[in-house]
């Protein structure tokens, strides 16, 4: 039933049949959303000039969002080098916000112009997007019509689904009826926070929107779900596994006979063969999943890893593992003693002493330290326990700030520091120009219109002053603080345009000049706007090249990735814990406080409101209440790093 090229693999297909007790939708996993998404375009490539060859219309049901782009990207390659005609095809998208003028930056026909509709042959006659500017007593016409446009070309041959944060697909939102067809819907507050970035706060996010029914996505002879990224991976597991049922609409896919998921690692990764994979067949023991499993069943049992017994074991399916080991008392004190040696109170490694079985190397000492920052306030957010720990023990610690961070700045920011200005400056004549073209472009600014370039200039200087002030608080030298202003995040908009050879150069410049013996980057993924992602892949771009030029000081130098703005990692993945006591945990809090324009409320606070410090002392104790209930020490508060091995 399914294929996967999942790094934990099971050890034989006739396992697959162990596989559809829990998965109950046909799922495919690939390494990456770029290879998912090109997949996903071949399939559509195949269909189209399988119809081509019939002489027939291929039907296509399409979805928005950030999820298609890349499978949109492709097909605009696969038309502009290989040829393939969209002259034979028709397409439906699932939804609209309403009200929307189609002219509108938020509007989903704008979206899809930019991103396909005006880089194909399509003809504009067979594109069909659920009009958001119709008076409210012409909708219900206007679905019927379009429900029944999409029956008079035959019925649709592949719908496009992403899926929501509640299990939504299109916006058929928590209680919709398996039977409910193309509609005027109320969204959800869920939905509307996860779309209040785009708008600039939910206050702007439409209350409504007109989406296709289950009913019409179920009517289509071909369905792909598509999910990247570890903030899906909840809802994944629920629509793959769990019961059907209308609070989770996705659910209802299972019911189909043509229906794929097509996953990345990420996505996939709450799946009960990724996650537990011993709970489903054999499986090929490595350090890592014995690891692992002996960490899931210590939790699962709430019992210290050194109290688990050949029946715990037996009982959860891990009894060959037993068998291969010898007893349950090897493995607990295997993995005791790999869990035991991750926790450091030394990141930089700590001089004079055995580093047999530390994270990090005692030599050389002092070592120089260099954090990538995506944000302005990433650093201390995520892992500013550990930047407070490298100052103190003696480390050149450098923090290079990525992007300028500036379109997270309340409008009301740039004019409460104007004013500042003027009280300074009081007969500066010019800054009394200035700050009346600020004031009359900032009150006709419409929701979600993109900043001057003043203006933006004026949000970035805000977080480089507060950035800034962070680093003076823990002891940063300012001359070690690095503006890089990666240009790929310099829009104004919350879309970012995609890397590009100067964000990597910039990255290897910067690196050979500080040549340092640490680095540290944001591995926290699950950024609902992709920044991280961006500049985690410009920095692993950066490392190769300096690689291939036979960069000396590489040689001499650990990646250490972190997590905590999001999400944390998980324990049977961390290879260095640094834990943090009460003192320090407060002084990470004042460090983020530092970020005036981030506290009380956030620009972009995801799919959680409360505020990041909030957040990040959350996870960083949970993350040593999870230590502690292993059986480990008990600390106030951990940070968790990921060695990245190039």
């Amino acid at each position: 039933m399914t294929k996967t090229i999942n790094k934990q693999q099971i050890t034989s297909d006739a396992n697959l049949a162990e596989i559809q007790k829990f998965e109950k939708v046909n799922t495919l996993i690939h390494e990456d959303a770029d290879r998912a998404s090109y997949f996903v375009a071949t399939e559509i490539a195949k269909l189209i000039k399988k119809r081509q060859a019939e002489g027939k219309m291929a039907i296509l049901g399409l979805a928005t969002g950030s999820t298609p782009t890349k499978v949109y990207d492709y097909l605009v390659k696969f038309h502009k080098e290989d040829g393939l005609s969209f002259k034979n095809v028709a397409t439906f998208n699932l939804d609209e916000y309403y009200p929307m003028h189609p002219k509108s930056i938020h509007s989903y026909v704008r979206f899809m112009n930019e991103h396909l509709f005006n880089h194909i042959d399509i003809n504009r006659k067979n594109v069909h997007i659920p009009d958001g500017n119709l008076h409210t007593s012409d909708i219900r016409p206007f679905c019927d019509a379009y429900e029944q446009r999409i029956q008079d070309l035959g019925g649709i041959d592949i719908q496009m689904l992403g899926i929501g944060r509640t299990g939504h697909i299109g916006f058929n939102e928590p209680g919709s009826s398996i039977h409910s067809k193309t509609r005027l819907v109320r969204l959800d507050r869920v939905t509307k926070l996860d779309a209040a970035s785009d708008f600039f706060g939910e206050e702007n996010v439409p209350q409504r929107a007109i989406t296709m029914g289950v009913g019409t996505i179920m009517a289509a002879k071909r369905i792909i779900l598509m999910a990247w990224g570890e903030g899906k991976s909840h809802i994944v597991k629920e629509a793959v596994e769990g019961k059907i049922r209308e609070t989770v609409p996705a659910t209802f896919l299972q019911k189909h006979t043509q229906c794929d998921f097509i996953l990345d690692q990420a996505a996939a990764s709450f799946l009960t063969r990724v996650e537990t994979p011993w709970l489903v067949g054999e499986v090929i023991w490595n350090d890592f999943l014995i690891k692992k499993a002996t960490i899931w069943l210590s939790e699962k049992l709430s019992k210290a890893i050194l109290k688990l017994t050949n029946e715990d074991y037996n009982e959860y399916g891990m009894g060959n593992l037993v068998a291969e080991i010898g007893s349950a008392e090897q493995i607990n004190l295997k993995v005791f003693n790999q869990l035991q040696a991750t926790i450091t109170g030394w990141p930089g490694g700590k001089p004079d002493a055995d580093d047999s079985h530390r994270p990090e190397r005692a030599l050389p000492y002092p070592k120089t330290a260099f954090i990538f920052s995506p944000h302005p306030d990433d650093d201390v957010i995520s892992m500013g326990g550990t930047l407070l720990r490298l100052v103190d023990q003696g480390h050149e610690v450098h923090v290079a700030y990525q992007t300028s961070g500036n379109i997270a700045v309340f409008d009301d920011e740039v004019i409460r520091f104007l004013d500042f200005a003027l009280e300074i400056e009081k007969g500066d004549e010019k800054l009394k120009t200035k700050m009346k073209e600020v004031r009359e472009f900032l009150n006709n600014k419409k929701p979600g219109q993109i900043d001057s370039s003043e203006i933006q200039e004026y949000k970035g200087l805000i977080r480089k002053g507060e950035a800034l002030a962070a680093c003076r608080y823990c002891g940063v030298k300012e001359a070690h603080a690095h503006f890089m202003n990666l240009p790929f995040y310099e829009t104004g908009a919350v879309k970012k345009k995609p890397h590009s050879e100067k964000d990597i150069q910039l990255t290897v410049d910067l690196l050979n000049k500080v040549q340092p013996h640490q680095i540290f980057a944001a591995g926290d993924l699950s950024d609902p706007h992709g920044t991280h992602r961006v500049c985690l892949q410009i920095i692993y771009l950066a490392l190769e090249q300096l690689k291939t030029s036979g960069a000396q000081w590489l040689k001499d130098c650990k990646v250490w990735l972190y997590r905590g703005a999001w999400q944390e990692w998980d324990i049977a993945a961390m290879e260095m814990a640094v834990p943090i006591g009460p003192k320090d945990m407060q002084r990470k809090i004042n460090a983020i406080f530092k970020h005036q324009s981030q506290k009380d409320s956030a620009m972009f606070p995801g799919n959680d409101e409360r505020e990041f410090w909030q957040r990040a002392q959350q996870r960083n104790t949970e993350t040593a209440a999870k230590y502690n209930a292993l059986g480990l020490a008990e600390y106030e508060a951990m940070e968790g790093f990921v060695q990245y091995h190039f």
